[in-house]
Order: C-alpha cells, then structure tokens, then sequence
C-alpha cells in the first residue's frame, strides 16, 4: 500500500510543480508562497473538519509542537530557494535537480547514521553526479552557467534542505511516532507563520521590487502540495518503509514536470536535457535496485 501512496505522492508533486511555475512566472515570489500556503493550510484543516478529525489534530504536546515547527523551519527554507530557482530558470532545469533528493536523502543517512555506501550505491551517486554534469552542458546552451547563475545556486540549496527534511520526516513519524494528521496539520500552521515573517521581513527592508499578481494556480499549489504530502506521510509512517526507497519514488514527479516544461512553457534545448535528464533516473533507479 505505501508504494500506491507514494506513486500518488509523486503524481500530485508533477502536478504542483506545474501549476508552482505558473505561479511565478514573472511574479513576486514570497506573496505567491504565502498565499499557497494559507490556501493549503486553509483546505487542510476544513477537511479534518469535516471529517471530524480537527480536534484530535490540535491536541498535541509542547516537545511534539517544537519538533514539527523545526521541519516547518526546514522545509520554508528549502521553499523559499525552491521557488525563487522557478522564477529564476526553466523548470526542466529545476525540477531535475530537485529529482535528486533521494542522492542527499542517502549521503545524509551516510553522514548521520554511518551507512557506508556498497558498490551499487556508489555508482548510482557517480551516475547521478554526471546527470548534473549533463545539465551544466544543456544549461550553458541556454546562457545558464551552473557555476555562476544564482538560481542554481537556490535550487541545490533548496534540494539539500528538502532531503534533510526528508531523514528528519522519518524521525517524527517512525521514531517520534506523531500521528499524520497531527502532523500535517501543526507543519501547515507553522509554514504559514514562517513563511508570513519572512515575507513581512522582506516588504519591511524594501527588498520586494516584483509586483504581486493574484493567478488561480497559486490555490492550486497549496492544495496539491497538501495532497502529495498527506500521501507522503501515511506512506512513511508504515512501519519499516524506507525513507531512501518512498523518497526516490516520489520525486519520479520530475517526469512529468520536465513535459510541462517542454510543452506548455515552450522551453527549448530538448535533447540535451531529455539525456542529462535520463541519466539522473537511471542514477536514482541505481540506488533503488542497491537496496
């Protein structure tokens, strides 16, 4: 059941990465991330309401409110690189080096918990490194030098921390035992508050310098996102699921983003990022097939 959970997982994220780039094409980014999460958060707790689970989802301890707020504070760092790296690049750019969370999510179980790679794993990291050589090649086709272009430098930033919210993901829900719902809904409470300072510390330096435009696909990021993490969650928090394996298979989403890119924001440089692209899968498939 945890794979159907986050197969659904990978396909809402497709569609939320979609609907992301849409939102920030040319638009201010920090009013377009709040407002997408208050409208998750918002979609969120009227249906635990409705289904008569909102209170259960309040009631949760003071150590348990200041771990979730900690994934909150991790993951409105990974968002706020995120979605400026999708103003800043295409998003069969981005989203590739997004899909290679799963490579962080194992080099950190490396770090943190000692896990020596094996032969197999070793080669799915080196497989996935020259995907991201590849890309540097596309990029550069476009103008995009990897080494130089901040919005690269957003994205690895916002991946790394995704992957490190990912193992922490593992720690509340497998370790900590937090119920899902519980949890879900105290990390939408707090990604708004979060996320609301950061935007009112920006508007009060001056920084803003992008005008807002309301678009209807910024309800629609908040509200995907909301379902590809509530698949996400009761996927890993079955007992003895693999963060590395649900981690890999959710971020397969980049397939159907790398399309949109192609398709519907008319991005070009196809053969080369389709090949970059196909050497990352068959990296994190590595990886996959190690365990």
């Amino acid at each position: 059941m945890w794979m159907q959970l986050t197969l659904a997982s990978a396909l809402l994220l497709g569609c939320y990465d979609i609907a992301r780039k849409h939102g920030v094409r040319g638009n201010a980014v920090m009013p377009v991330l709040f407002f997408a999460t208050l409208c998750g958060g918002i979609f969120f707790a009227t249906t635990l309401a409705a289904t008569g689970a909102l209170a259960s989802a309040c009631a949760i301890s003071g150590t348990d409110l200041a771990r979730v707020a900690l994934k909150s504070l991790i993951v409105t760092g990974s968002w706020v690189c995120e979605f400026y790296a999708m103003r800043a690049l295409p998003i069969s750019i981005v989203s590739p080096i997004r899909g290679s969370a799963p490579f962080w999510t194992l080099l950190g179980a490396i770090l943190l918990f000692h896990e020596l790679p094996n032969f197999s794993q070793a080669a799915g990291m080196v497989v996935v490194l020259a995907g991201y050589g590849l890309f540097s090649w596309a990029g550069r086709a476009e103008g995009i030098r990897f080494e130089k272009h901040h919005g690269i430098l957003l994205a690895a930033i916002g991946t790394i921390l995704g992957a490190t919210s990912a193992l922490y993901d593992k720690f509340l829900l497998q370790k900590c035992h937090i119920p899902t719902e519980k949890l879900q809904f105290w990390f939408c409470v707090w990604l708004v508050v979060f996320i609301g300072a950061v935007w009112a510390a920006q508007r009060g330096s001056g920084l803003a310098r992008t005008a807002f435009a309301w678009r209807w696909t910024i309800p629609v990021v908040g509200v995907g996102l909301v379902l590809s993490d509530w698949c996400y969650f009761h996927a890993l928090a079955q007992t003895g699921v693999p963060i590395s394996i649900v981690s890999l298979v959710r971020r397969s989403n980049v397939v159907l983003s790398f399309t949109a890119g192609v398709l519907l924001f008319n991005e070009g440089n196809l053969r080369r990022k389709a090949l970059a692209l196909a050497t990352i899968l068959i990296g994190v498939a590595i990886l996959c097939l190690a365990r």
